[in-house]
């Protein structure tokens, strides 16, 4: 599997139109069909179901939707660690923001992170709330197993 058969499945999963996604991809609708079969096969399931009419997404197709984009997540994660250390920081500290709202308090920590701790790279990524709670909510499960 490569990682343009994984930007190809999200195209046409988020346009569930080959034309429009080999469009938006700047490629041939041929060889995005070739792609996406090939992945299909190397995965042993079928991601879409194709009519002359339309394209929809397998309950496999489906499953795969949701990882795929941790996948490119994770692939981001790496090159921002990469290019912190080219800039001399040392690690990174990840906060999370919901749905576009700052805390009033926000420039006041980053000021003082930065003071402290220079080497210390810090992102903000905007995550939905809900999103948020799951994290936070899979954390506490992993370690209340981890204690009983």
């Amino acid at each position: 599997m490569e990682i343009r058969h994984l930007r190809y499945f999200l195209a046409v999963a988020e346009e569930l139109h080959f034309a429009r996604a080999a469009e938006r991809l700047h490629i041939e609708t041929s060889p995005l069909s070739r792609a996406i079969k090939e992945l299909e096969e190397e995965l042993g399931v079928a991601l879409f179901a194709r009519t002359t009419r339309s394209t929809r997404l397998t309950r496999a197709g489906r499953l795969f939707f949701e990882s795929v984009p941790r996948v490119f997540a994770a692939l981001q994660q790496a090159r921002d660690s990469v290019n912190a250390a080219a800039n001399g920081f040392h690690c990174q500290l990840r906060i999370a923001l919901s749905d576009g709202i700052t805390p009033s308090r926000l420039p006041a920590l980053l000021a003082l992170c930065r003071q402290e701790e220079p080497e210390v790279e810090v992102r903000f990524f905007e995550v939905p709330l809900a999103q948020q709670i799951k994290g936070v909510w899979r954390t506490v499960r992993s370690r209340l197993r981890s204690i009983g």
